[in-house]
């Protein structure tokens, strides 16, 4: 698969993609970024990308992102579809400070993964499904 990249040149002028050994791609800030606690900020990665018809990118945080910068994504998981491929249609990452924090230029704090969009479907109205109950939302796990 093949994908068009703009880098924002005068954010990143050395900004590459750190292809890993796994199935995710880790994205790095593009700016320096200084953070209160329960500040909020829309993070900078510094590129604008097209993806491929019929594909949309997962944008999450790395494992490490909260350890290491003590900062949460705010819409739990990032959702592109393509049509999010403009020339100005930079990607962001939105965060929360859980404390005091500085993210360099250059610091790995997400990750995304193209996946192929869903199917279209169909939906039925019932009145009842048919199914064992399980004992409604949390019911299981509780060690």
């Amino acid at each position: 698969m093949k994908l068009k990249v703009k880098f924002e040149k005068e954010i990143c002028q050395d900004f590459e993609f750190v292809d890993g050994k796994s199935d995710w791609i880790d994205l790095k800030s593009a700016e320096d970024v200084e953070l209160k606690a329960f500040e909020h900020k829309l993070i900078n990665l510094g590129f604008a990308l097209e993806l491929p018809i019929g594909y949309e990118a997962y944008v999450l945080p790395r494992s490490s992102t909260f350890k290491n910068f003590g900062i949460i994504q705010t819409n739990s998981m990032g959702i592109i579809d393509n049509s999010y491929c403009g020339d100005e249609d930079y990607w962001r990452l939105p965060v929360l400070a859980i404390r005091d924090t500085k993210i360099n230029k250059g610091d790995r704090i997400c990750q995304f993964r193209i996946m192929e969009k869903m199917k279209d479907i169909e939906i039925e109205i019932v009145e009842h499904l048919g199914n064992k109950n399980r004992g409604g939302f949390g019911s299981t796990g509780k060690n």
